[in-house]
């Protein structure tokens, strides 16, 4: 997402934000953020309308990844920044706690593994099967060649 999208998304303007990210780089790595490059800045300008000579940004819009865009809500001051980073920690401890029971169900699969004979080993598979995480399957962007 670019800089002025999450300004207004969390309350503040695009010169705040991009001063708080500024004073935090450390917390930007490349992976986080990115400042679009001339030629980028030139098409978005020219894809969205905006006049090179009266009016809008004159610098190149800073470009947010996910991981980006959690932490900005730490840097910046606004009610909504505080609400989501509040957010964001709550929701880190929730899925802390379904890996801990994720964690004791297996204990518990491979304690009735052991207690029971092979003629449910079928049934004990198909239950790992069924708590094992999807493959992660990664979708190709864009058109195919035939």
């Amino acid at each position: 997402m670019l800089d002025a999208d999450l300004a207004a998304l969390y309350g503040v303007e695009t010169k705040a934000l991009v001063r708080a990210v500024k004073r935090n780089v450390e917390r930007f790595p490349e992976d986080f953020m990115f400042q679009l490059t001339k030629s980028e800045f030139d098409n978005l300008r020219y894809q969205s309308g905006t006049s090179r000579s009266w009016g809008g940004r004159r610098t190149a819009p800073y470009a947010f990844t996910e991981h980006g865009v959690t932490m900005l809500s730490s840097v910046l001051h606004s009610e909504r920044a505080i609400r989501v980073n509040i957010e964001v920690v709550r929701a880190f401890v929730r899925l802390r706690r379904i890996l801990a029971t994720h964690d004791d169900l297996a204990r518990k699969l491979v304690a009735l593994e052991k207690k029971y004979d092979a003629q449910f080993r079928v049934v004990f598979d198909a239950i790992r099967d069924l708590m094992a995480p999807p493959p992660a399957t990664k979708r190709r962007i864009g058109f195919k060649a035939e």
